[in-house]
Order: structure tokens, then sequence, then C-alpha cells
């Protein structure tokens, strides 16, 4: 799957551009260590829960099976702004201290089922919170390039969306996976069958 199309697949499915999205068109040559970034062990394993429920293990594998939540914070920890940074630490520990509230446990100790009544409930909130805010998602910007620096950061569990989408479909399990994959891709066929419930390419 080209970045590009990824990048408007991911604006389309949360209804804001890309954060990030100019700054993630570059390549990772080398790891970067965790401990480089304002992020710990504890928010990675709290994002891969999270994204466990936005892209769940089926017949196919998971975003925690691809640890999405390693990638994700190692991105928005070099391709954020500040403001975005401190809203996604922020958000994370609003998502154990609002799941205390209404279930009177932290979210790692929720069930399947109330992590799903819970994180359905995020993903309305952050809706109407960028709807008021009059952030929407133009077909023809899917990314951020440009974007205003004043302008206003999207509701945290849409910057956890928009990571756990990419970092997934640009993750070994999810490009091969998921996505059908060729190594080697051939010639161009303008033509190739399709059937209803094929997969995507990811090349």
């Amino acid at each position: 799957m080209e970045r590009r199309n990824l990048l408007k697949m991911i604006a389309a499915a949360t209804g804001v551009a890309m954060v990030g999205g100019r700054a993630f068109a570059y390549e990772l040559h080398s790891p970067v260590p965790l401990s480089s970034t304002v992020f710990s062990s504890d928010d990675v394993m709290l994002f891969n829960e999270v994204a466990d429920v936005i892209i769940p293990r089926t017949d196919t594998p998971g975003a925690k099976d691809a640890n999405v939540g390693l990638m994700a914070l190692i991105l928005a920890n070099d391709c954020y702004t500040q403001e975005e940074r401190s809203a996604l630490v922020q958000g994370l520990v609003t998502i154990d201290q609002q799941a205390q509230q209404r279930f009177g446990k932290p979210y790692l100790l929720l069930d399947t089922a109330q992590k799903l009544q819970y994180i359905t409930q995020l993903d309305e909130d952050a809706k109407r919170a960028n709807n008021q805010q009059e952030l929407f998602y133009l077909s023809s910007k899917p990314y951020d390039k440009d974007r205003d620096e004043n302008a206003a950061t999207p509701h945290f569990f849409t910057l956890i969306k928009q990571l756990t989408l990419f970092s997934f479909f640009t993750s070994k399990l999810g490009a091969t996976e998921v996505l059908r994959f060729e190594a080697i891709p051939g010639k161009y066929n303008g033509e190739l069958d399709y059937k209803k419930g094929d997969r995507a390419w990811a090349t």
C-alpha cells in the first residue's frame, strides 16, 4: 500500500488529516530506543491494549500482535510537535483515570466487553470534540502538509487511532498477513481479477 493511500485511508477513518503525516514520510534506517523518548514501557503496554480494540486479532493478526505501541510512540516522539506529544502523553494518563472512574479499575484490568464499551465511547467523544474544533478531513489533504502551527490538536484518541493504523499497516505482520504482499512485484496489470472480500495489496 502506497504511503499516500494509507494516509488517505487513515484520514477517512478518523475524520482528521494525519497528524505528523508529512514527517512520517521519512524512513527509519536504524532503530530508536524507547529510552530516548518521553514514553515508557508501561505506555507501550497500555497503547497496545487500546490498539488491540481498534484492530483486534481475528483470523489474521491484530495490532497487539504487531507491537504497534513501540513504533507508534517512537514516531510520535520524533514527528509530533511538543503540544501533540503532550496531548498524547496526557491522553494515556486520562485513559487509565477514566477507566478507574467508570469501572473501578485501571484500563489494563478491564475485561474485553468493558474495553470495547469504553473505546467505542472514546471514539465518539473524539469525533464530537474534533467537529467542535472544526477539524475535518479534506480529500485533497490526507496529511498535515503546511499545517498551521496554531491549529488545534485533535482529541487524544484520534492521535492514538491514527498511530495505530499507520503503525499496523506498515508493520511486517500488517503488510504480509493482513494485506496481500508480493516481495518483488511484477509488471503492472490494470485488469487484475478482483473478487469481493479480496485483501488490499501492500505492494
